[in-house]
């Protein structure tokens, strides 16, 4: 199976007795604390899902300009990487119940953040419903995306 899947193949998943860890996110501008965040979750357990938002989402999330690379794109780098086991392409995701649907389809073991994630506390409770628990990933010193677009004056 791709590394890059849609939601209609994450059953396809083996998991053979692994722990699923699920982390999401933009990763527009891919830099170094996007790596080292995936390399923590990554020793979280045996298989690693990245979630990765839509271009509309991204645009309301992040403002008009971005994404800077397509979801197709950013895909394709988090698959080059041997840490990352697959990444899902979410569709639109409009509401707080698809997160809620995609985490009961999915049934991680745990959920990756990082530490001042703003939806944490919805994500503890998507994760409560499945048993699974989630693990926050220290932040690391370096500029975000944001940062790195303003610095560039790309927002």
């Amino acid at each position: 199976m791709n590394k890059i899947i849609t939601l209609n193949q994450l059953e396809q998943i083996k998991r053979d007795g692994k722990k699923l860890v699920l982390c999401g996110g933009c990763f527009d501008i891919f830099h170094v604390g996007h790596l080292r965040f995936l390399e923590s979750a990554k020793k979280i357990g045996g298989i690693l899902l990245v979630a990765l938002e839509s271009d509309e989402k991204v645009k309301i999330l992040k403002g008009k300009n971005r994404p800077i690379h397509s979801q197709k794109e950013r895909a394709e780098i988090l698959a080059n990487l041997t840490i990352v086991d697959y990444v899902v392409l979410l569709p639109y995701f409009k509401t707080d119940a698809d997160y809620f649907s995609l985490i009961k389809k999915i049934k991680p073991d745990v959920i990756a953040v990082t530490q001042g994630d703003p939806v944490r506390n919805k994500k503890e409770q998507q994760i409560k419903t499945v048993g699974g628990k989630i693990v926050v990933v220290p932040n690391i010193k370096t500029p975000s995306t944001t940062q790195l677009t303003k610095l560039l004056g790309i927002d």
